[in-house]
């Protein structure tokens, strides 16, 4: 029995099976979510501090810190870095 991906990477194992970009996008909303919540705690904000400061409902905030939820705003996201005194930066590679 030929074992497939022997030699392979796991970023290759999931370019072949289509789950690469799906993988790449959680990774980076976990990445996020855990970045914005280290900030909160840091500045000692509650979610409703925050996002009274983002002018948003509390509830737009829990999907934002959500890590499991990947739908999300650059703008958004922009608020929630001017609600931390931090600026939004993206760059593609």
């Amino acid at each position: 029995m030929k074992q497939e991906h022997i030699g392979s990477d796991f970023d290759e194992f999931l370019a072949e099976e289509d789950l690469l970009a799906e993988a790449e996008a959680v990774a980076i909303k976990r990445v996020i979510a855990f970045q914005l919540e280290q900030l909160m705690r840091e500045q000692h904000l509650t979610k409703t501090e925050m996002s009274r400061r983002m002018n948003t409902s509390r509830a737009a905030l829990e999907r934002l810190l959500d890590p499991h939820s990947p739908a999300v705003t650059l703008q958004t996201l922009d608020r929630a870095a001017r609600a931390l005194g931090k600026r939004l930066q993206i760059t593609l590679t």
